[in-house]
């Protein structure tokens, strides 16, 4: 029962240092571009479109 208990305190430790963040979403968000290989859906392209607008409200970047 002890290993258990050491086991799951140790996993809490790396879950939450996993979720840990230095900066912000304009620190690593990329403009989505697809390749011209890909074979994108109308639900895809709209979903790349926002994103890539999200982008651009947010932080100013150009897609």
């Amino acid at each position: 029962m002890k290993r258990a208990s050491w086991a799951a305190a140790i996993l809490m430790t790396l879950l939450v240092a996993g979720c840990a963040t230095s900066g912000d979403y304009c620190d690593i968000a990329r403009p989505i571009r697809p390749s011209i290989e890909d074979r994108l859906t109308d639900g895809t392209k709209i979903v790349i479109l926002a994103e890539n607008q999200k982008l651009e409200k947010l932080c100013g970047v150009k897609p």
